[in-house]
């Protein structure tokens, strides 16, 4: 069967954004153009936009909307002040943009990543006399297209892992929703099935946004991967069945010691797996890893709305006025992780720091530019 992965994110032809709206999956197949920063800020704060990876891709075009609209400005400035002055107008509504995008989600370090060189990008060009909101828009392709490759480069060395016909348990969504590619936890999934290995994977629920049932599922059943939906409280009694044979999950963010902060109820799912003799194995980008957070307990933890957790869609399902507790996030200690797949190399925890994490502005010669913009 052909696959048919989804492209979450574009471009358009007039360099809008456009992005799949993942919070109405799997009923509607939604994409929606955004043409400010205020506009995709929003979209990855309300989990339109979502996955680390993902959402340092969507940050990084949004500085791109603010060059656009710096350019207009300065151009006002420009005939009043001159030209160094309108120069320093358009950059600053840059770093204004990556500020606004800086405080929509605070456990990803993949947006701080991004929004970090595209700062250091606009200063650049600025330095140096280039057209801002094109070096902006080449830097934003940039991390786009290295992200394809990292998806790619995961996907082997966790297939590599991996047996052909296994069975593996993920949790949340860490597929080609989440990032600019074939994913991270799915991407060896994704090459399984391309070799003819068919794959099996076990997805739980993930509530309370249910991002394995409506997200993962909906994915793998477009691309013709075999899945089964559990809820979230049968992963030990699955796991107990003795047929997975791994687990594979993303991360948000990964502390120098190997701490590892994904969506809650990954670490849940690591003892269940430690319990039962499975490799619990972290699918990441080499971006993901942030040595400069020590350990989990400097991860900070992104609290949502209680509504999440006491409604589903607008009706209610707990009673009126009842508390509800709702990190997004929860931190599985190091000695719980088998591996740590990165596109750099598979490395246990204690050998991260080990990893050559030097980021390439270009992007591999072999990519082609990703300029598509796929139709509603």
């Amino acid at each position: 069967m052909p696959f048919s992965i989804p492209t979450p994110i574009a471009w358009t032809a007039d360099r809008a954004v456009r992005i799949l709206d993942q919070t109405l999956l799997p009923q509607e197949e939604t994409y929606r153009d955004l043409d400010s920063v205020e506009a995709v800020a929003e979209a990855i704060r309300m989990l339109r936009v979502r996955g680390a990876p993902l959402i340092g891709i969507a940050a990084a075009m949004g500085v791109v909307l603010a060059g656009k609209r710096g350019s207009g400005e300065a151009g006002k400035v420009a005939g009043q002040r001159g030209r160094e002055a309108a120069g320093q107008h358009q950059l600053d509504w840059v770093i204004h943009a990556c500020d606004i995008l800086a405080g929509t989600r605070p456990t990803a370090v993949n947006l701080k990543w991004a929004l970090d060189r595209m700062r250091r990008r606009a200063k650049e060009a600025l330095e140096q006399s280039e057209d801002l909101e094109q070096s902006l828009f080449e830097e934003a392709n940039a991390i786009w297209e290295e992200d394809r490759a990292m998806c790619r480069r995961i996907g082997e060395l966790g297939a590599s892992l991996t047996p052909a016909g296994a069975t593996i348990c993920t949790i949340c969504n860490a597929g080609a929703l989440a990032t600019g590619g074939i994913g991270t936890a799915l991407a060896p999934v994704y090459l399984l099935q391309e070799r003819g290995a068919a794959p099996q994977v076990v997805v739980p629920e993930t509530r309370p946004l249910l991002q394995g049932s409506r997200l993962t599922a909906w994915e793998l059943t477009r691309a013709g991967i075999a899945c089964t939906v559990i809820a979230d409280g049968m992963i030990a009694s699955r796991l107990r069945l003795g047929d997975v044979a791994c687990v594979i999950v993303g991360a948000d963010r990964i502390a120098a010691n190997g701490d590892v902060a994904n969506k809650i109820g990954t670490y849940g799912l690591a003892l269940a797996a430690r319990e039962h003799g499975i490799p619990f194995y972290v699918a990441v980008p080499s971006s993901t890893v942030d040595l400069a957070t020590p350990d989990g307990a400097h991860i900070p933890i992104e609290q949502r709305d209680q509504g999440e957790v006491v409604n589903w869609r607008g009706s209610p399902i707990a009673p009126e006025g009842v508390r509800a507790w709702n990190p997004a996030f929860d931190v599985t200690p190091a000695e719980l992780v088998t591996a740590i797949i990165t596109d750099r190399g598979i490395v246990s925890a204690a050998e991260l720091s080990r990893l050559p994490f030097t980021v390439h502005r270009s992007p591999p010669s072999h990519l082609s530019p990703l300029t598509s913009h796929p139709s509603p």
